[in-house]
């Protein structure tokens, strides 16, 4: 299927690795030129250098979005883009009791705070030429809480009320905006957070890992370049009359409807 995303400019954040990487591989094998933005510029470089001839392009950014005047330093990047991933860092796992006010403040400027000032430079340049896509990458604790993950759920789900929000206010200018919400996709990050179960729990991690693939339907983890292609399809013109929602990818692992 051509998703008529050639030569789109899209922006891509957390691009350095697992979801992001895969979503800004994915835009750009369907054409679209991509700016993917991170902290690490050698992993940036890797993905650069990885793009097939023939597809669209990825440039690399580098930028910490804990610096409200680093995102200002991408204000020309965002007032061309059409194109919208809004994918940040997933915290340090901890019960929400527990979690201090300090890692609140940090966590609220990294994970939401940096999307609404990504979106506000995007949003006029979208307005002016009637098409925008903004994709918000959050998880699935926004819909079923994660244990040990308080901070992620409380502020995705944060995420998911402005993104709907949002997409209410944008809806008959040509621009839309949802979430997708990743089940345990086999990424760095779900690794990290099978190992640290393993050692909260004194578990082999191959135990974790064997427990979580029988919690889902589909009897395995996701591939990440399964996440890219739904993204990339949200991110089109043929998706253009989906705006507001949170959509699943997680092979059945949410259990509620």
């Amino acid at each position: 299927m051509d998703l008529g995303i050639e030569k789109r400019r899209a922006l891509v954040t957390g691009a350095s690795r697992g979801l992001g990487r895969a979503i800004a591989a994915a835009l750009a094998a369907d054409g679209a030129e991509v700016v993917a933005v991170a902290r690490n510029r050698d992993r940036l470089n890797e993905l650069v250098a990885g793009v097939p001839a023939g597809s669209g392009t990825i440039t690399a950014s580098v930028c910490d979005l804990t610096d409200a005047a680093a995102i200002e330093g991408l204000a020309a990047l965002l007032q061309r883009t059409d194109i919208l991933v809004l994918n940040t860092g997933g915290p340090p796992p901890g019960a929400a009791a527990d979690t201090s006010d300090a890692v609140w403040s940090k966590q609220f400027e990294a994970m939401f705070l940096s999307v609404v000032r990504l979106t506000r430079l995007a949003l006029p340049g979208m307005r002016r030429r009637g098409f925008g896509r903004i994709l918000a990458v959050v998880s699935s604790g926004v819909i079923q809480p994660i244990p040990n993950l308080g901070v992620s759920n409380a502020l995705r789900s944060a995420v998911v009320g402005w993104a709907k929000t949002l997409a209410n206010e944008v809806a008959g200018e040509g621009i839309t905006v949802n979430c997708i919400a990743p089940g345990r996709i086999a990424t760095d990050r779900v690794a990290e957070l099978d190992q640290a179960r393993s050692s909260r729990e004194g578990i082999d991690v191959r135990q974790v890992e064997q427990e979580a693939r029988a919690a889902i339907p589909a009897g395995r983890y996701g591939d990440a370049a399964e996440f890219g292609a739904v993204a990339a399809f949200l991110a089109s013109p043929r998706a253009s009359y989906m705006t507001g929602g949170v959509i699943r990818v997680d092979g059945g692992m949410i259990r509620s409807v």
